[in-house]
């Protein structure tokens, strides 16, 4: 199947970037290359770009995408590890960084990769295919208890607690191994009354996608190295795509900004702690109604800007 992905914001990202052609800049989710694709077109040969993705099918289809362009470097890795990549690669400094943190369209419509709760697939889920954790084995292997608290957490489902109940009590019988027997599970444990508004699959789906990526444990050391890697005046761009993300990069964004420790009835601070950025974006850079139409998986999509000082 052809890696296919619409670039969500990207004339949005592009200019939040600040880009300069002759700068060094990190693609940390490389996906199919289109940001990425904007990017280079700015960049002299003088320019580079380091693109980062934990999918190698998003790797193979970027490098097909980017080939016109000499200066890309390809990183089959996880942002997560920016730094040590940075390191391998001897560049102590960059202009810029961006990360997109959604699932690709590649990954939603590929069936077997087991994303999408719409279509029948072994439960799977990772995007990095060599990782050893999958969905089958949070849906089949963790406990009652742990299926409610990320059901809860990373889905914020009403029902989590009777869908963690339905999911062992089904389980019990024979494991759980497509998507449709787990959205059929998921189905039965919510009252038909509340299954009118949306998908009745899609949060614990989130939830199950999050955990075997290990989406939000990974945001706050990634976004901290990523932001000390930055030149004075360099640019962290970062795409979310729920309110859990979007929450976590504020707040983070925010303590980066603001990192003082000290009462707030100090009259000076005594913690000696400096900020690192300013917030380019108060509020965060939303879709135009055009986009929203042209993409309807664009909706959700939020983009937060910090600048190293």
């Amino acid at each position: 199947m052809e890696f296919k992905h619409v670039s969500v914001l990207l004339e949005e990202t592009i200019e939040s970037l600040n880009i300069k052609e002759d700068g060094i800049y990190v693609d940390g989710t490389l996906g199919g290359g289109g940001h990425s694709y904007e990017i280079l077109k700015r960049l002299s040969s003088k320019g580079r770009l380091i693109g980062i993705d934990q999918d190698t099918s998003a790797l193979e289809a970027a490098s097909e995408r980017l080939k016109e362009f000499n200066n890309v470097t390809y990183v089959h890795n996880n942002f997560y590890n920016i730094d040590e990549i940075l390191e391998e690669l001897n560049i102590e400094k960059v202009d810029g960084i961006m990360m997109d943190l959604g699932v690709s369209s590649y990954q939603l419509d590929e069936a077997e990769r087991g994303f999408s709760y719409m279509k029948d697939a072994p439960l799977d889920m990772r995007m990095d295919r060599d990782s050893d954790t999958s969905a089958y084995d949070i849906v089949n292997l963790y406990s009652e208890d742990q299926l409610y608290r990320i059901i809860k957490e990373y889905g914020e489902d009403n029902f989590a607690k009777r869908i963690a109940k339905f999911i062992v009590q089904k389980r019990e019988k024979f494991p759980i191994k497509t998507t449709l027997e787990l959205v059929d599970i998921i189905r039965s444990a919510i009252p038909a009354r509340f299954q009118k508004d949306g998908h009745p699959a899609k949060r614990t789906f989130q939830a199950i996608r999050i955990e075997v990526n290990k989406e939000l444990q990974i945001l706050d050391k990634a976004v901290e190295d990523s932001i000390n890697r930055l030149n004075k005046g360099g640019r962290l761009s970062i795409i979310t795509f729920h309110s859990l993300e979007d929450r976590k990069i504020k707040v983070k964004f925010k303590q980066l900004e603001d990192p003082c420790t000290c009462p707030p009835d100090f009259p000076i601070c005594a913690c000696g702690k400096k900020p690192l950025v300013k917030i380019i974006s108060r509020k965060p850079i939303e879709p135009s109604k055009e986009e929203i139409a042209n993409n309807s998986r664009s909706k959700s999509a939020k983009l937060r800007v910090a600048e190293r000082i």
